[in-house]
């Protein structure tokens, strides 16, 4: 029987589909060294986590990958090509989870929401109060959001239709964003929004794409949401721009480095919201990409394609 490690827990249905035809292994972390042990004797992995670089010399026998989510930068794709690895992922399963943390986001930032709690919890009611005098309605402000994938189209539809926001948007083909969403150029979109919602994936192109020059591009009023991956924004340029507030704030999921390390500048920043890579995460998001992983991989274990095949190329070795 085929075995098929999980490096992070999946709903219970898809681990009961995958569990029918394959043995289930679990990992008891994502730490990159527990994964290279756990995998060593398995054909396929399922992941939320990225793998480590050498995965594919840690576990000889791996034949499968599925992301549990888009995020194809978790695994080593070039080599997992090399080695005839298949990889699939899910796109759109996790992208009202993830557009509802964006709204979420905006909402916290400008009501100064977490500020405002500490206070109430630490220091005296009429202090915490005090906070709440520069809340801002968002209704009528502009939102930029960079990536208007599924993601960024359930985003819009939001902020247009629920918040009577003006939305506009940047990716590569502007004839392709959604009705309720403005074309605009990078630099338009930096100048006059008021959040700026970074929702692509990593490539070559986007890789610092928010650099000093460009985060100072942006409105001393704004805060910077990312939901798509770390390096797209230069964190050493973020962090002074957030220490000098030289823009209002941000919400951040993902980072330069996988996991932030203890002592990172960003914990001790007052102006910035952290959350460790959980903004697709939500028990109906969980229970659709569980079945879908499952789906995948036990495609893929019987030797046929995935339907959202990453590395088709990987089929032909």
């Amino acid at each position: 029987m085929d075995r098929v490690l999980l490096t992070d827990s999946i709903a219970s249905a898809g681990e009961q589909l995958l569990a029918s035809r394959a043995e289930v292994v679990r990992s008891p972390d994502s730490d990159p060294a527990t994964i290279r042990r756990f995998a060593r004797d398995v054909d396929g992995v399922i992941i939320r986590s990225r793998l480590p670089d050498d995965i594919f010399e840690a576990a000889p026998r791996l034949r499968a990958v599925v992301v549990h989510g888009t995020g194809t930068d978790l695994v080593p794709l070039a080599a997992a090509t090399a080695r005839g690895v298949m990889v699939a992922n899910l796109p759109g399963a996790n992208a009202q989870s993830v557009a509802e943390y964006c709204a979420m986001a905006m909402l916290m930032l400008a009501r100064n929401i977490l500020t405002i709690t500490s206070a109430l919890k630490a220091r005296s009611w009429d202090e915490a109060r005090l906070l709440g005098g520069g809340a801002r309605e968002i209704s009528g402000m502009t939102l930029g959001i960079v990536g208007v994938g599924q993601i960024g189209s359930r985003l819009a539809a939001i902020c247009h239709r629920g918040f009577g926001m003006r939305v506009l948007g940047h990716q590569r083909r502007l004839d392709r964003l959604p009705a309720e969403a403005q074309a605009a150029s990078l630099e338009e979109l930096l100048s006059q929004s008021d959040f700026v919602v970074l929702a692509c994936p990593l490539t070559r192109e986007t890789h610092h794409l928010l650099n000093q020059q460009r985060i100072a591009s942006m409105k001393p009023s704004a805060w910077l949401i990312n939901v798509g991956r770390g390096p797209v924004v230069d964190e050493a340029a973020l962090v002074d721009a957030l220490r000098a507030r030289r823009i209002a704030g941000a919400m951040l999921d993902v980072y330069e480095e996988y996991r932030l390390a203890p002592g990172h500048a960003l914990f001790s920043l007052d102006n910035v919201i952290l959350t460790p890579h959980l903004a697709a995460v939500t028990r109906e998001s969980r229970g659709r990409a569980s079945v879908a992983a499952a789906e995948e991989m036990l495609r893929m274990l019987a030797g046929e394609n995935p339907k959202n095949f990453v590395n088709p190329e990987a089929a032909k070795r």
